[in-house]
Protein backbone atom coordinates (compact mmCIF):
# COMPACT_ATOMS: atom_id res chain seq x y z
CA UNK A 1 0.00 0.00 0.00
CA UNK A 2 1.46 3.51 -1.18
CA UNK A 3 2.06 6.56 1.70
CA UNK A 4 -1.05 8.78 1.45
CA UNK A 5 -1.07 11.68 -0.84
CA UNK A 6 0.36 15.21 0.41
CA UNK A 7 -2.32 17.65 -0.23
CA UNK A 8 -0.40 20.61 0.45
CA UNK A 9 3.30 21.97 1.44
CA UNK A 10 4.76 25.11 2.51
CA UNK A 11 7.94 25.63 1.70
CA UNK A 12 10.88 28.75 0.60
CA UNK A 13 8.29 30.81 1.87
CA UNK A 14 5.25 29.64 -0.92
CA UNK A 15 2.07 26.95 -0.50
CA UNK A 16 2.12 24.60 -3.01
CA UNK A 17 -0.97 23.28 -3.75
CA UNK A 18 -2.15 19.92 -5.79
CA UNK A 19 -4.65 21.82 -7.94
CA UNK A 20 -7.85 19.73 -7.87
CA UNK A 21 -9.69 20.89 -10.40
CA UNK A 22 -7.48 19.20 -12.95
CA UNK A 23 -7.45 15.12 -11.38
CA UNK A 24 -7.44 13.10 -12.44
CA UNK A 25 -6.81 13.95 -16.27
CA UNK A 26 -3.87 16.09 -15.02
CA UNK A 27 -1.64 16.53 -11.68
CA UNK A 28 -0.79 19.96 -11.54
CA UNK A 29 0.47 22.30 -8.41
CA UNK A 30 -0.35 25.54 -7.95
CA UNK A 31 1.83 28.03 -5.91
CA UNK A 32 0.20 30.60 -3.94
CA UNK A 33 2.91 33.65 -3.12
CA UNK A 34 0.92 35.59 -0.71
CA UNK A 35 -2.60 35.54 0.73
CA UNK A 36 -4.90 36.36 -2.33
CA UNK A 37 -3.91 33.71 -4.09
CA UNK A 38 -4.28 31.23 -0.89
CA UNK A 39 -7.82 33.16 -1.20
CA UNK A 40 -8.30 31.92 -4.75
CA UNK A 41 -7.05 28.73 -4.04
CA UNK A 42 -9.89 27.97 -1.16
CA UNK A 43 -12.99 30.39 -3.34
CA UNK A 44 -11.74 28.15 -6.45
CA UNK A 45 -11.61 25.04 -5.03
CA UNK A 46 -8.59 24.65 -6.42
CA UNK A 47 -8.09 23.41 -2.83
CA UNK A 48 -11.19 21.53 -1.04
CA UNK A 49 -12.26 19.55 2.22
CA UNK A 50 -13.15 21.34 5.49
CA UNK A 51 -9.37 20.77 7.49
CA UNK A 52 -7.56 20.88 4.07
CA UNK A 53 -9.61 24.84 3.81
CA UNK A 54 -8.21 25.85 7.53
CA UNK A 55 -4.60 24.88 7.19
CA UNK A 56 -4.81 26.35 3.92
CA UNK A 57 -6.38 29.75 5.52
CA UNK A 58 -3.26 29.72 8.29
CA UNK A 59 -0.71 29.49 5.65
CA UNK A 60 -2.41 32.54 3.95
CA UNK A 61 -2.48 34.33 7.20
CA UNK A 62 1.60 33.75 7.14
CA UNK A 63 1.79 34.43 3.73
CA UNK A 64 -0.19 37.91 4.26
CA UNK A 65 2.11 38.93 7.25
CA UNK A 66 5.16 38.39 4.52
CA UNK A 67 3.83 40.48 1.99
CA UNK A 68 3.10 43.26 4.64
CA UNK A 69 6.32 42.44 7.22
CA UNK A 70 8.62 45.84 6.07
CA UNK A 71 5.06 48.07 6.07
CA UNK A 72 4.94 50.70 8.48
CA UNK A 73 3.88 48.99 12.16
CA UNK A 74 0.10 50.50 11.75
CA UNK A 75 0.06 49.55 8.51
CA UNK A 76 1.28 46.41 8.75
CA UNK A 77 -1.20 45.49 11.71
CA UNK A 78 -4.37 46.47 9.91
CA UNK A 79 -3.12 44.86 6.34
CA UNK A 80 -3.03 41.81 8.32
CA UNK A 81 -6.20 41.66 9.49
CA UNK A 82 -7.57 43.06 6.39
CA UNK A 83 -6.21 39.79 4.81
CA UNK A 84 -7.51 37.75 8.23
CA UNK A 85 -11.64 38.56 7.04
CA UNK A 86 -10.72 38.28 2.86
CA UNK A 87 -9.63 34.80 4.12
CA UNK A 88 -12.48 34.10 6.61
CA UNK A 89 -14.93 34.98 3.79
CA UNK A 90 -13.53 32.99 1.03
CA UNK A 91 -15.67 29.65 1.66
CA UNK A 92 -19.04 30.30 4.23
CA UNK A 93 -19.67 26.71 5.44
CA UNK A 94 -16.30 24.85 6.46
CA UNK A 95 -15.86 26.33 10.38
CA UNK A 96 -12.21 24.96 10.39
CA UNK A 97 -11.74 27.92 8.26
CA UNK A 98 -13.16 30.83 10.46
CA UNK A 99 -11.34 28.09 13.66
CA UNK A 100 -8.32 28.31 11.92
CA UNK A 101 -8.10 31.88 11.12
CA UNK A 102 -9.23 32.72 14.89
CA UNK A 103 -6.64 30.54 16.56
CA UNK A 104 -3.96 32.59 14.28
CA UNK A 105 -5.11 35.88 14.89
CA UNK A 106 -5.28 35.20 18.35
CA UNK A 107 -1.23 35.46 17.98
CA UNK A 108 -1.01 38.84 16.34
CA UNK A 109 0.59 40.94 19.52
CA UNK A 110 0.66 44.37 18.28
CA UNK A 111 3.23 44.62 21.18
CA UNK A 112 5.29 42.46 18.59
CA UNK A 113 7.50 43.32 15.71
CA UNK A 114 6.50 42.26 12.54
CA UNK A 115 9.20 39.25 12.24
CA UNK A 116 8.54 37.80 15.46
CA UNK A 117 4.70 37.75 14.67
CA UNK A 118 5.60 36.36 11.48
CA UNK A 119 7.76 33.84 12.54
CA UNK A 120 5.17 33.19 15.38
CA UNK A 121 2.56 32.60 12.58
CA UNK A 122 4.51 30.30 10.73
CA UNK A 123 5.34 27.78 13.85
CA UNK A 124 1.53 27.68 14.10
CA UNK A 125 0.67 26.96 10.80
CA UNK A 126 3.48 24.04 10.57
CA UNK A 127 2.01 23.18 14.03
CA UNK A 128 -1.98 22.92 12.84
CA UNK A 129 -1.12 21.38 9.98
CA UNK A 130 1.04 18.33 11.56
CA UNK A 131 -2.01 18.53 13.69
CA UNK A 132 -4.60 17.53 11.08
CA UNK A 133 -2.28 14.54 9.84
CA UNK A 134 -1.91 12.93 13.29
CA UNK A 135 -5.69 14.04 13.92
CA UNK A 136 -6.79 12.01 11.06
CA UNK A 137 -4.76 9.38 11.79
CA UNK A 138 -6.02 9.07 14.93
CA UNK A 139 -9.76 9.05 13.29
CA UNK A 140 -8.75 6.20 10.87
CA UNK A 141 -7.87 3.47 14.09
CA UNK A 142 -10.81 5.12 15.93
CA UNK A 143 -12.91 4.61 13.12
CA UNK A 144 -11.65 1.08 11.70
CA UNK A 145 -12.93 -0.43 14.71
CA UNK A 146 -16.65 -0.15 13.39
CA UNK A 147 -15.54 -1.41 9.87
CA UNK A 148 -16.66 -5.02 9.80
CA UNK A 149 -14.19 -7.90 8.77
CA UNK A 150 -15.71 -8.06 5.30
CA UNK A 151 -17.69 -5.10 4.05
CA UNK A 152 -19.22 -2.75 1.38
CA UNK A 153 -18.38 0.85 2.06
CA UNK A 154 -20.48 3.95 0.42
CA UNK A 155 -18.71 6.93 0.24
CA UNK A 156 -20.10 10.84 -0.65
CA UNK A 157 -17.98 13.23 -2.10
CA UNK A 158 -14.08 13.27 -1.14
CA UNK A 159 -12.83 12.76 2.38
CA UNK A 160 -9.29 11.78 1.72
CA UNK A 161 -6.03 12.75 1.16
CA UNK A 162 -6.98 15.63 -0.71
CA UNK A 163 -9.63 16.93 1.53
CA UNK A 164 -7.09 17.18 4.55
CA UNK A 165 -2.98 17.36 4.59
CA UNK A 166 -2.52 14.11 3.84
CA UNK A 167 -4.64 11.04 5.40
CA UNK A 168 -8.08 11.71 5.31
CA UNK A 169 -11.16 11.47 7.21
CA UNK A 170 -14.16 8.93 6.25
CA UNK A 171 -11.57 8.30 3.65
CA UNK A 172 -8.97 7.50 6.49
CA UNK A 173 -11.14 4.80 7.96
CA UNK A 174 -11.49 3.14 4.82
CA UNK A 175 -7.57 3.37 4.66
CA UNK A 176 -7.30 2.11 7.76
CA UNK A 177 -8.86 -0.38 7.68
CA UNK A 178 -7.95 -1.86 4.44
CA UNK A 179 -4.25 -1.73 5.90
CA UNK A 180 -5.38 -3.72 8.74
CA UNK A 181 -6.08 -6.57 6.31
CA UNK A 182 -10.10 -6.29 6.26
CA UNK A 183 -11.41 -7.34 3.18
CA UNK A 184 -13.71 -4.16 2.51
CA UNK A 185 -14.72 -2.74 -0.82
CA UNK A 186 -15.66 1.06 -1.63
CA UNK A 187 -18.92 2.00 -3.44
CA UNK A 188 -18.05 5.76 -4.69
CA UNK A 189 -20.38 7.89 -6.11
CA UNK A 190 -19.93 10.14 -8.42
CA UNK A 191 -21.36 13.25 -6.27
CA UNK A 192 -22.74 15.92 -8.48
CA UNK A 193 -22.46 18.29 -9.16
CA UNK A 194 -18.30 18.71 -9.39
CA UNK A 195 -17.68 14.94 -9.26
CA UNK A 196 -15.66 15.19 -6.29
CA UNK A 197 -16.21 11.45 -5.71
CA UNK A 198 -15.59 9.94 -9.57
CA UNK A 199 -12.46 12.98 -9.56
CA UNK A 200 -11.02 13.04 -6.63
CA UNK A 201 -11.84 10.03 -4.26
CA UNK A 202 -11.72 7.07 -7.04
CA UNK A 203 -8.32 8.55 -8.42
CA UNK A 204 -7.33 8.48 -4.31
CA UNK A 205 -8.78 4.52 -4.16
CA UNK A 206 -7.08 3.87 -7.55
CA UNK A 207 -3.59 4.83 -6.18
CA UNK A 208 -3.51 2.86 -3.17
CA UNK A 209 -5.00 -0.21 -4.41
CA UNK A 210 -8.12 -0.29 -2.36
CA UNK A 211 -11.20 -2.22 -4.19
CA UNK A 212 -13.73 0.21 -4.97
CA UNK A 213 -16.45 0.74 -7.63
CA UNK A 214 -17.69 3.89 -9.42
CA UNK A 215 -21.78 4.66 -9.25
CA UNK A 216 -23.88 7.54 -10.42
CA UNK A 217 -25.18 9.09 -7.29
CA UNK A 218 -28.81 7.84 -8.13
CA UNK A 219 -27.69 4.40 -8.03
CA UNK A 220 -27.03 4.68 -4.05
CA UNK A 221 -30.46 3.97 -3.28
CA UNK A 222 -30.53 0.43 -5.18
CA UNK A 223 -28.22 -0.45 -3.21
CA UNK A 224 -28.90 0.13 -0.31
CA UNK A 225 -31.90 -1.45 -0.64
CA UNK A 226 -30.59 -4.69 -2.19
CA UNK A 227 -28.37 -4.66 0.82
CA UNK A 228 -25.46 -4.17 -0.88
CA UNK A 229 -24.28 -1.62 1.47
CA UNK A 230 -22.93 -2.63 4.74
CA UNK A 231 -21.92 1.12 6.30
CA UNK A 232 -21.80 4.65 4.86
CA UNK A 233 -18.85 6.93 5.59
CA UNK A 234 -19.36 10.47 5.45
CA UNK A 235 -17.33 13.59 6.41
CA UNK A 236 -18.73 17.30 7.52
CA UNK A 237 -17.87 21.16 6.88
CA UNK A 238 -19.73 21.81 10.04
CA UNK A 239 -21.78 20.01 13.01
CA UNK A 240 -23.78 21.73 15.26
CA UNK A 241 -23.88 20.86 19.15
CA UNK A 242 -26.84 19.04 18.70
CA UNK A 243 -25.55 16.35 16.12
CA UNK A 244 -27.15 18.44 12.80
CA UNK A 245 -24.12 18.03 10.62
CA UNK A 246 -23.43 20.11 7.22
CA UNK A 247 -22.04 18.08 4.59
CA UNK A 248 -22.10 17.87 0.60
CA UNK A 249 -25.25 17.97 -1.35
CA UNK A 250 -26.68 14.95 -1.61
CA UNK A 251 -25.70 13.80 2.22
CA UNK A 252 -29.05 14.06 3.78
CA UNK A 253 -30.71 12.59 0.62
CA UNK A 254 -28.23 9.42 1.57
CA UNK A 255 -28.67 9.75 5.13
CA UNK A 256 -32.74 9.55 4.86
CA UNK A 257 -32.48 6.42 2.53
CA UNK A 258 -29.77 4.68 5.18
CA UNK A 259 -32.35 5.53 8.13
CA UNK A 260 -35.43 3.96 6.09
CA UNK A 261 -33.20 0.45 5.55
CA UNK A 262 -31.26 0.24 8.93
CA UNK A 263 -28.10 1.03 7.28
CA UNK A 264 -25.38 2.56 9.53
CA UNK A 265 -24.70 6.13 8.89
CA UNK A 266 -21.43 7.80 10.21
CA UNK A 267 -20.10 11.24 10.56
CA UNK A 268 -16.42 11.33 9.90
CA UNK A 269 -14.60 14.45 11.51
CA UNK A 270 -11.90 16.23 13.87
CA UNK A 271 -13.26 18.07 16.58
CA UNK A 272 -12.38 21.46 15.03
CA UNK A 273 -15.12 20.63 13.06
CA UNK A 274 -18.03 21.41 15.72
CA UNK A 275 -19.26 24.89 15.93
CA UNK A 276 -20.18 25.09 19.51
CA UNK A 277 -21.94 28.20 19.32
CA UNK A 278 -24.49 26.45 17.29
CA UNK A 279 -27.55 24.70 18.92
CA UNK A 280 -28.48 22.91 15.45
CA UNK A 281 -27.84 23.45 11.86
CA UNK A 282 -30.74 25.75 10.94
CA UNK A 283 -28.41 28.20 11.70
CA UNK A 284 -25.77 27.14 9.26
CA UNK A 285 -24.93 29.21 6.02
CA UNK A 286 -25.63 27.31 2.89
CA UNK A 287 -22.75 28.21 -0.12
CA UNK A 288 -24.06 28.70 -3.13
CA UNK A 289 -21.92 28.03 -5.93
CA UNK A 290 -22.02 28.99 -9.56
CA UNK A 291 -24.72 27.88 -11.87
CA UNK A 292 -22.17 27.03 -14.69
CA UNK A 293 -21.40 23.96 -12.37
CA UNK A 294 -24.64 22.22 -13.25
CA UNK A 295 -25.35 23.57 -16.79
CA UNK A 296 -21.69 22.65 -17.72
CA UNK A 297 -19.12 19.56 -17.30
CA UNK A 298 -15.53 19.94 -17.85
CA UNK A 299 -17.04 23.04 -20.14
CA UNK A 300 -19.45 21.08 -21.84
CA UNK A 301 -22.91 22.86 -22.09
CA UNK A 302 -25.11 20.40 -20.68
CA UNK A 303 -28.51 22.58 -20.13
CA UNK A 304 -30.40 25.24 -21.98
CA UNK A 305 -29.09 28.81 -22.00
CA UNK A 306 -30.32 31.39 -19.28
CA UNK A 307 -32.16 28.45 -17.52
CA UNK A 308 -32.67 28.98 -13.52
CA UNK A 309 -30.14 27.01 -11.45
CA UNK A 310 -30.19 26.56 -7.50
CA UNK A 311 -27.09 24.77 -6.95
CA UNK A 312 -26.25 24.93 -3.19
CA UNK A 313 -22.75 22.95 -2.23
CA UNK A 314 -23.92 21.60 1.17
CA UNK A 315 -26.47 20.41 2.74
CA UNK A 316 -27.65 19.46 6.64
CA UNK A 317 -28.47 15.78 7.77
CA UNK A 318 -30.53 15.82 10.53
CA UNK A 319 -28.93 14.17 14.14
CA UNK A 320 -31.42 11.58 14.16
CA UNK A 321 -30.35 10.03 10.87
CA UNK A 322 -26.84 9.61 12.30
CA UNK A 323 -25.72 6.51 13.78
CA UNK A 324 -22.89 8.28 14.95
CA UNK A 325 -19.90 10.57 14.61
CA UNK A 326 -16.46 9.39 14.79
CA UNK A 327 -13.52 12.31 16.07
CA UNK A 328 -10.08 11.95 17.02
CA UNK A 329 -11.44 12.05 20.67
CA UNK A 330 -13.51 8.70 20.23
CA UNK A 331 -16.83 7.65 18.60
CA UNK A 332 -19.79 9.94 19.90
CA UNK A 333 -23.24 8.09 19.75
CA UNK A 334 -26.38 9.36 20.62
CA UNK A 335 -27.58 11.20 22.71
CA UNK A 336 -25.58 13.82 20.99
CA UNK A 337 -26.47 17.09 23.08
CA UNK A 338 -25.22 15.13 26.02
CA UNK A 339 -22.58 13.31 24.66
CA UNK A 340 -20.79 16.10 21.86
CA UNK A 341 -20.42 18.17 25.57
Amino acid sequence: MKDPIRSLEFKENKLFLIDQRFLPGKFETFVCSNFREAEFAIAKMVIRGAPAIGVTAAYGVVLAALEFMEFPRHKFFSELQKACYILSKSRPTAVNLTWSITRMQSLIDQDSEPKQIFERLKFEADKISAEDVMTNKLIGKIGNSIVPQKSNILTHCNTGSLATVEYGTALGVVRSAFASGKAIHVFVDETRPRLQGAKLTAWELAQEGIPATLIADNAAASLIKNNRIDLILVGADRIATNGDSANKIGTFMLSEIAKSYNTPFYIVAPTSTFDFNLGSGNSIEIEERDPTEITHINGMQIAPNDFNVYNPAFDITPASNITAIITEKGIIKPPFIKNIK
